[in-house]
Protein backbone atom coordinates (compact mmCIF):
# COMPACT_ATOMS: atom_id res chain seq x y z
CA UNK A 1 0.00 0.00 0.00
CA UNK A 2 1.77 3.61 -0.83
CA UNK A 3 1.76 5.84 2.30
CA UNK A 4 0.32 9.28 1.32
CA UNK A 5 3.70 10.35 3.45
CA UNK A 6 5.65 8.90 1.21
CA UNK A 7 4.36 9.95 -1.77
CA UNK A 8 4.25 13.83 -0.35
CA UNK A 9 8.07 13.83 0.86
CA UNK A 10 8.98 12.58 -2.87
CA UNK A 11 6.71 15.64 -4.23
CA UNK A 12 8.28 17.77 -1.47
CA UNK A 13 11.61 16.95 -2.66
CA UNK A 14 11.16 17.16 -6.33
CA UNK A 15 9.63 20.69 -6.57
CA UNK A 16 12.58 22.52 -7.45
CA UNK A 17 13.39 20.28 -10.30
CA UNK A 18 10.35 21.23 -11.31
CA UNK A 19 10.68 25.12 -10.67
CA UNK A 20 14.09 24.53 -12.63
CA UNK A 21 12.57 22.54 -15.39
CA UNK A 22 9.85 24.92 -15.99
CA UNK A 23 12.25 27.89 -16.03
CA UNK A 24 14.39 25.73 -18.79
CA UNK A 25 10.90 25.37 -20.93
CA UNK A 26 9.95 29.50 -20.49
CA UNK A 27 13.33 30.54 -21.67
CA UNK A 28 13.18 28.58 -24.61
CA UNK A 29 9.85 28.08 -25.68
CA UNK A 30 8.53 27.21 -29.16
CA UNK A 31 5.47 27.48 -31.18
CA UNK A 32 2.94 25.42 -32.13
CA UNK A 33 3.66 21.98 -34.03
CA UNK A 34 7.26 23.47 -34.14
CA UNK A 35 7.92 21.90 -30.25
CA UNK A 36 11.12 19.95 -31.78
CA UNK A 37 13.75 21.04 -29.28
CA UNK A 38 11.21 21.01 -25.92
CA UNK A 39 9.68 17.60 -27.42
CA UNK A 40 13.02 16.34 -27.69
CA UNK A 41 14.24 17.20 -24.30
CA UNK A 42 11.15 15.58 -22.71
CA UNK A 43 12.03 12.05 -24.78
CA UNK A 44 15.73 11.91 -23.44
CA UNK A 45 14.47 13.02 -19.63
CA UNK A 46 11.47 10.29 -19.47
CA UNK A 47 14.02 7.48 -21.11
CA UNK A 48 16.35 8.41 -18.00
CA UNK A 49 14.20 7.23 -15.61
CA UNK A 50 13.43 3.24 -16.50
CA UNK A 51 10.67 1.44 -16.78
CA UNK A 52 8.97 3.81 -19.14
CA UNK A 53 7.77 2.50 -22.63
CA UNK A 54 8.23 6.19 -24.68
CA UNK A 55 7.32 7.12 -27.94
CA UNK A 56 6.58 9.87 -30.52
CA UNK A 57 3.24 9.43 -31.75
CA UNK A 58 3.68 12.88 -34.00
CA UNK A 59 6.72 14.66 -34.83
CA UNK A 60 6.42 17.03 -31.69
CA UNK A 61 4.66 15.21 -28.98
CA UNK A 62 5.73 12.43 -26.61
CA UNK A 63 3.69 9.66 -24.87
CA UNK A 64 5.39 7.26 -21.91
CA UNK A 65 3.71 4.47 -20.56
CA UNK A 66 4.16 3.35 -17.26
CA UNK A 67 2.26 -0.41 -17.05
CA UNK A 68 1.94 -1.21 -13.33
CA UNK A 69 2.37 -5.13 -12.43
CA UNK A 70 -0.88 -5.61 -12.21
CA UNK A 71 -4.11 -5.49 -14.26
CA UNK A 72 -6.67 -2.89 -14.06
CA UNK A 73 -7.95 0.32 -15.62
CA UNK A 74 -5.99 3.15 -18.22
CA UNK A 75 -5.45 6.59 -16.57
CA UNK A 76 -4.10 8.99 -18.95
CA UNK A 77 -2.84 12.38 -17.90
CA UNK A 78 -1.91 15.19 -20.30
CA UNK A 79 0.52 18.33 -20.22
CA UNK A 80 0.47 20.46 -23.41
CA UNK A 81 3.96 22.20 -24.65
CA UNK A 82 3.41 24.73 -26.95
CA UNK A 83 4.35 28.50 -26.46
CA UNK A 84 2.54 31.65 -28.15
CA UNK A 85 3.50 34.41 -31.04
CA UNK A 86 4.27 37.33 -28.06
CA UNK A 87 7.18 39.42 -27.56
CA UNK A 88 7.98 38.89 -23.28
CA UNK A 89 7.89 41.90 -21.26
CA UNK A 90 7.71 40.28 -17.81
CA UNK A 91 11.31 41.27 -17.02
CA UNK A 92 11.71 37.66 -15.31
CA UNK A 93 15.39 36.46 -15.55
CA UNK A 94 14.62 33.50 -17.51
CA UNK A 95 12.86 35.39 -19.76
CA UNK A 96 12.46 33.81 -23.76
CA UNK A 97 15.68 34.41 -25.50
CA UNK A 98 13.47 33.38 -28.37
CA UNK A 99 12.42 36.84 -29.66
CA UNK A 100 8.49 36.95 -30.02
CA UNK A 101 7.97 33.81 -28.65
CA UNK A 102 6.66 33.37 -25.20
CA UNK A 103 5.43 31.16 -22.36
CA UNK A 104 2.54 33.43 -21.81
CA UNK A 105 -0.32 30.70 -20.60
CA UNK A 106 1.55 27.99 -18.19
CA UNK A 107 2.34 25.07 -20.58
CA UNK A 108 6.16 25.47 -19.50
CA UNK A 109 4.62 24.51 -15.86
CA UNK A 110 2.50 22.10 -16.89
CA UNK A 111 5.46 19.95 -18.81
CA UNK A 112 7.25 20.22 -15.88
CA UNK A 113 4.62 19.14 -13.81
CA UNK A 114 4.16 15.97 -15.72
CA UNK A 115 7.68 15.37 -16.34
CA UNK A 116 7.94 15.48 -12.27
CA UNK A 117 5.11 13.21 -11.98
CA UNK A 118 6.90 10.97 -14.07
CA UNK A 119 10.04 10.65 -12.34
CA UNK A 120 8.04 9.89 -8.95
CA UNK A 121 5.49 7.42 -10.28
CA UNK A 122 8.19 5.70 -11.72
CA UNK A 123 9.10 4.37 -8.67
CA UNK A 124 5.96 2.99 -7.67
CA UNK A 125 5.49 0.43 -10.89
CA UNK A 126 4.86 -2.49 -8.54
CA UNK A 127 2.05 -1.00 -6.74
CA UNK A 128 -0.07 0.33 -9.86
CA UNK A 129 -3.25 -1.67 -10.69
CA UNK A 130 -3.52 -0.61 -14.24
CA UNK A 131 -1.43 1.73 -16.55
CA UNK A 132 -0.37 5.49 -15.98
CA UNK A 133 0.07 7.26 -19.66
CA UNK A 134 2.02 10.28 -19.92
CA UNK A 135 0.56 12.66 -22.79
CA UNK A 136 2.85 15.89 -23.47
CA UNK A 137 1.03 17.15 -26.37
CA UNK A 138 1.79 19.43 -29.04
CA UNK A 139 0.36 22.86 -30.77
CA UNK A 140 -2.88 23.29 -27.90
CA UNK A 141 -2.85 26.93 -29.16
CA UNK A 142 -3.21 26.52 -32.73
CA UNK A 143 -6.82 25.32 -34.39
CA UNK A 144 -6.76 22.58 -35.40
CA UNK A 145 -4.98 21.44 -32.13
CA UNK A 146 -2.57 18.70 -31.22
CA UNK A 147 -5.26 16.65 -29.22
CA UNK A 148 -6.90 15.97 -32.20
CA UNK A 149 -3.85 14.94 -34.26
CA UNK A 150 -2.77 12.80 -31.17
CA UNK A 151 -6.14 10.89 -30.96
CA UNK A 152 -5.91 9.81 -34.88
CA UNK A 153 -2.32 8.46 -33.70
CA UNK A 154 -4.03 6.24 -31.22
CA UNK A 155 -2.69 7.53 -27.92
CA UNK A 156 -6.11 7.25 -26.22
CA UNK A 157 -6.14 3.43 -27.76
CA UNK A 158 -7.03 1.59 -24.57
CA UNK A 159 -7.78 4.65 -22.15
CA UNK A 160 -10.16 4.19 -19.59
CA UNK A 161 -10.20 8.11 -18.02
CA UNK A 162 -8.07 11.26 -18.63
CA UNK A 163 -7.08 14.21 -16.44
CA UNK A 164 -5.62 17.26 -17.42
CA UNK A 165 -4.17 20.08 -15.21
CA UNK A 166 -3.89 23.97 -16.42
CA UNK A 167 -2.35 26.90 -14.14
CA UNK A 168 -4.57 29.49 -14.06
CA UNK A 169 -3.19 32.96 -13.15
CA UNK A 170 -7.20 34.31 -12.24
CA UNK A 171 -7.48 32.54 -9.11
CA UNK A 172 -5.28 32.74 -6.23
CA UNK A 173 -2.44 29.57 -5.23
CA UNK A 174 -4.06 27.55 -2.67
CA UNK A 175 -7.03 26.90 -4.71
CA UNK A 176 -8.44 24.27 -7.16
CA UNK A 177 -10.67 24.67 -9.53
CA UNK A 178 -13.12 21.40 -9.48
CA UNK A 179 -15.92 21.72 -12.52
CA UNK A 180 -18.71 19.54 -13.42
CA UNK A 181 -19.68 19.39 -16.85
CA UNK A 182 -18.96 22.11 -19.10
CA UNK A 183 -15.90 23.47 -18.32
CA UNK A 184 -14.63 25.82 -21.47
CA UNK A 185 -16.55 26.88 -24.70
CA UNK A 186 -17.03 26.13 -28.18
CA UNK A 187 -14.65 28.12 -29.39
CA UNK A 188 -15.34 29.02 -33.28
CA UNK A 189 -14.35 31.73 -35.56
CA UNK A 190 -15.75 33.61 -38.97
CA UNK A 191 -14.91 35.28 -42.07
CA UNK A 192 -17.12 37.16 -43.66
CA UNK A 193 -16.42 39.69 -47.44
CA UNK A 194 -18.34 41.90 -48.70
CA UNK A 195 -18.23 42.70 -52.61
CA UNK A 196 -19.45 45.83 -53.69
CA UNK A 197 -18.68 48.47 -56.39
CA UNK A 198 -15.58 50.71 -55.38
CA UNK A 199 -15.32 54.45 -56.95
CA UNK A 200 -14.27 57.70 -56.27
CA UNK A 201 -16.06 59.12 -52.57
CA UNK A 202 -16.91 62.28 -54.75
CA UNK A 203 -19.87 59.32 -56.10
CA UNK A 204 -20.84 57.08 -54.20
CA UNK A 205 -23.89 56.76 -56.20
CA UNK A 206 -22.73 54.87 -58.98
CA UNK A 207 -20.61 52.74 -56.13
CA UNK A 208 -22.03 50.06 -54.09
CA UNK A 209 -20.05 51.21 -50.74
CA UNK A 210 -18.97 47.49 -48.85
CA UNK A 211 -17.94 49.84 -46.10
CA UNK A 212 -21.49 50.99 -45.18
CA UNK A 213 -22.98 48.14 -46.38
CA UNK A 214 -20.03 46.24 -43.60
CA UNK A 215 -21.11 48.53 -40.78
CA UNK A 216 -24.73 47.60 -41.24
CA UNK A 217 -23.85 44.05 -41.01
CA UNK A 218 -21.60 44.71 -37.49
CA UNK A 219 -25.06 46.27 -36.44
CA UNK A 220 -27.15 43.68 -36.92
CA UNK A 221 -24.68 40.71 -35.81
CA UNK A 222 -25.22 42.66 -32.06
CA UNK A 223 -29.06 41.02 -32.23
CA UNK A 224 -28.25 37.64 -32.48
CA UNK A 225 -26.95 37.81 -28.73
CA UNK A 226 -29.88 40.39 -27.67
CA UNK A 227 -32.94 38.71 -29.60
CA UNK A 228 -32.15 35.30 -30.93
CA UNK A 229 -30.50 33.44 -28.26
CA UNK A 230 -32.62 32.23 -25.31
CA UNK A 231 -30.93 34.26 -22.33
CA UNK A 232 -30.69 31.78 -20.24
CA UNK A 233 -28.20 30.51 -22.65
CA UNK A 234 -24.30 31.77 -22.44
CA UNK A 235 -22.82 32.64 -25.90
CA UNK A 236 -20.38 35.39 -27.15
CA UNK A 237 -20.28 36.65 -30.65
CA UNK A 238 -17.51 39.41 -31.10
CA UNK A 239 -16.64 41.08 -34.27
CA UNK A 240 -13.35 41.21 -33.77
CA UNK A 241 -11.61 42.31 -37.50
CA UNK A 242 -12.98 45.35 -39.81
CA UNK A 243 -10.41 45.68 -43.05
CA UNK A 244 -11.21 47.48 -46.12
CA UNK A 245 -10.30 50.81 -48.00
CA UNK A 246 -6.62 52.44 -49.06
CA UNK A 247 -7.33 55.58 -49.55
CA UNK A 248 -9.08 59.00 -48.24
CA UNK A 249 -10.93 59.37 -50.96
CA UNK A 250 -11.69 55.95 -52.48
CA UNK A 251 -14.38 53.57 -51.92
CA UNK A 252 -12.83 50.14 -52.02
CA UNK A 253 -14.43 47.01 -53.94
CA UNK A 254 -14.23 44.79 -50.41
CA UNK A 255 -13.96 44.79 -47.15
CA UNK A 256 -13.44 41.85 -44.52
CA UNK A 257 -14.95 41.66 -41.39
CA UNK A 258 -13.83 38.83 -39.04
CA UNK A 259 -14.86 37.34 -35.09
CA UNK A 260 -15.45 34.52 -33.04
CA UNK A 261 -18.24 32.58 -31.04
CA UNK A 262 -18.09 31.34 -27.87
CA UNK A 263 -20.85 28.95 -26.82
CA UNK A 264 -21.94 25.42 -25.01
CA UNK A 265 -24.07 23.84 -26.58
CA UNK A 266 -23.83 22.68 -29.96
CA UNK A 267 -27.81 23.69 -30.63
CA UNK A 268 -26.27 27.30 -29.67
CA UNK A 269 -23.69 26.54 -31.83
CA UNK A 270 -25.22 26.04 -34.81
CA UNK A 271 -27.95 28.20 -34.56
CA UNK A 272 -25.57 31.26 -34.42
CA UNK A 273 -23.22 29.99 -37.17
CA UNK A 274 -26.66 30.05 -39.36
CA UNK A 275 -28.02 33.38 -38.37
CA UNK A 276 -24.68 35.50 -39.06
CA UNK A 277 -24.85 33.80 -42.64
CA UNK A 278 -28.54 34.78 -42.56
CA UNK A 279 -27.58 38.62 -41.77
CA UNK A 280 -24.72 38.80 -44.08
CA UNK A 281 -26.98 37.38 -47.11
CA UNK A 282 -30.18 39.95 -46.05
CA UNK A 283 -27.83 42.93 -45.49
CA UNK A 284 -25.94 42.44 -49.08
CA UNK A 285 -29.12 41.78 -51.29
CA UNK A 286 -31.01 45.05 -49.40
CA UNK A 287 -27.79 46.66 -51.26
CA UNK A 288 -27.06 44.97 -54.10
CA UNK A 289 -23.65 43.70 -53.01
CA UNK A 290 -22.35 40.14 -52.74
CA UNK A 291 -20.61 38.20 -50.24
CA UNK A 292 -18.53 35.56 -49.13
CA UNK A 293 -19.08 33.92 -45.81
CA UNK A 294 -16.86 31.34 -43.81
CA UNK A 295 -17.42 29.63 -40.13
CA UNK A 296 -15.08 27.57 -38.97
CA UNK A 297 -16.09 25.19 -36.14
CA UNK A 298 -13.04 25.24 -33.72
CA UNK A 299 -12.18 23.47 -30.40
CA UNK A 300 -15.16 21.60 -28.68
CA UNK A 301 -16.35 22.66 -25.11
CA UNK A 302 -14.48 20.50 -22.45
CA UNK A 303 -17.09 18.64 -20.66
CA UNK A 304 -16.23 17.25 -17.21
CA UNK A 305 -17.66 13.69 -16.82
CA UNK A 306 -19.59 13.31 -13.75
CA UNK A 307 -17.57 10.30 -11.80
CA UNK A 308 -14.13 11.45 -12.75
CA UNK A 309 -14.27 15.07 -11.55
CA UNK A 310 -16.42 13.40 -8.47
CA UNK A 311 -13.41 11.05 -7.90
CA UNK A 312 -11.06 13.87 -8.25
CA UNK A 313 -12.99 16.30 -5.96
CA UNK A 314 -12.66 13.42 -3.90
CA UNK A 315 -9.20 13.20 -4.07
CA UNK A 316 -8.38 17.15 -3.50
CA UNK A 317 -10.09 16.69 -0.32
CA UNK A 318 -8.60 14.27 1.17
CA UNK A 319 -5.15 15.06 0.10
CA UNK A 320 -5.37 18.89 0.44
CA UNK A 321 -8.48 19.38 2.25
CA UNK A 322 -11.66 21.27 1.79
CA UNK A 323 -10.62 24.92 1.96
CA UNK A 324 -8.39 24.48 -1.41
CA UNK A 325 -11.94 23.82 -3.39
CA UNK A 326 -12.74 26.37 -5.96
CA UNK A 327 -15.91 26.11 -7.40
CA UNK A 328 -16.87 29.07 -10.48
CA UNK A 329 -18.60 29.12 -13.60
CA UNK A 330 -17.48 27.54 -16.76
CA UNK A 331 -14.67 29.82 -18.52
CA UNK A 332 -15.63 30.98 -22.15
CA UNK A 333 -12.51 30.21 -23.39
CA UNK A 334 -11.45 26.98 -25.43
CA UNK A 335 -9.27 24.53 -24.89
CA UNK A 336 -7.82 21.00 -27.16
CA UNK A 337 -8.29 18.63 -24.59
CA UNK A 338 -11.59 18.56 -25.47
CA UNK A 339 -10.44 16.36 -28.46
CA UNK A 340 -9.12 13.43 -25.84
CA UNK A 341 -12.72 13.49 -24.05
CA UNK A 342 -14.67 13.07 -26.74
CA UNK A 343 -12.82 9.61 -26.71
CA UNK A 344 -13.27 8.81 -22.84
CA UNK A 345 -14.42 10.86 -19.78
CA UNK A 346 -12.30 12.71 -18.13
CA UNK A 347 -11.67 15.63 -15.87
CA UNK A 348 -10.04 19.32 -16.70
CA UNK A 349 -8.33 20.95 -13.33
CA UNK A 350 -7.73 24.46 -12.69
CA UNK A 351 -4.78 25.07 -10.58
CA UNK A 352 -4.42 28.48 -8.75
CA UNK A 353 -1.35 30.36 -10.08
CA UNK A 354 -1.90 33.70 -8.74
CA UNK A 355 0.23 35.55 -5.49
CA UNK A 356 -2.78 36.30 -3.80
CA UNK A 357 0.35 38.79 -1.29
CA UNK A 358 0.69 40.50 -5.50
CA UNK A 359 -2.01 43.00 -6.68
CA UNK A 360 -1.10 42.76 -10.26
CA UNK A 361 -2.20 39.14 -12.21
CA UNK A 362 -1.65 39.71 -15.62
CA UNK A 363 -3.90 37.32 -17.37
CA UNK A 364 -2.83 34.52 -19.88
CA UNK A 365 -1.76 35.67 -23.30
CA UNK A 366 -0.26 38.69 -21.66
CA UNK A 367 3.58 39.53 -22.88
CA UNK A 368 4.08 40.45 -18.65
CA UNK A 369 1.84 36.88 -17.59
CA UNK A 370 3.35 34.88 -14.70
CA UNK A 371 2.77 32.14 -12.57
CA UNK A 372 3.83 32.05 -9.02
CA UNK A 373 5.67 29.03 -8.74
CA UNK A 374 4.24 27.81 -5.87
CA UNK A 375 1.64 26.00 -7.57
CA UNK A 376 3.44 23.68 -9.35
CA UNK A 377 4.39 21.85 -6.09
CA UNK A 378 -0.11 21.84 -5.67
CA UNK A 379 -0.45 20.53 -9.23
CA UNK A 380 2.34 18.05 -9.15
CA UNK A 381 1.27 16.78 -5.75
CA UNK A 382 -2.16 16.26 -7.65
CA UNK A 383 -0.81 14.41 -10.35
CA UNK A 384 1.38 12.02 -8.07
CA UNK A 385 -1.56 11.41 -5.85
CA UNK A 386 -4.13 10.67 -9.24
CA UNK A 387 -3.55 7.24 -10.51
CA UNK A 388 -3.91 6.09 -6.20
CA UNK A 389 -7.46 7.48 -6.47
CA UNK A 390 -8.81 6.86 -10.37
CA UNK A 391 -7.30 3.52 -11.19
CA UNK A 392 -9.10 2.09 -7.86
Amino acid sequence: MTETKDLNELVEASVQQVVEWRRQFHEHPELSYQEEKTSQFVYETLLSYGGLEVTRPTRTSVVARLIGERPGKVLAMRADMDALPIHEESGLSFSSKNPGIMHACGHDGHTAMLLGAAKILVQFRDQIDGEIRFIFQHAEELFPGGAKEMVEAGVMDGVDEIIGLHLFSMFPTGKIHIGYGPYTANSDVFDIEVIGKGGHSSQPHVTIDPIAIGAQIVNNIQHIMARNIDPLEQAVVSVTEFHGGTAKNIIPDTIKIGGSVRSFSKDVREKIAKQLEQIVKGVTEAHQASYKYDFVYGYTSVNNDQIVTNKVEGLVLQEFGPEYILQLPPFMGGEDFSAFLEKVPGCFIGIGAADPNNDVSFPHHHPKFDIDERALGIGLKLLVHAPFHLLK
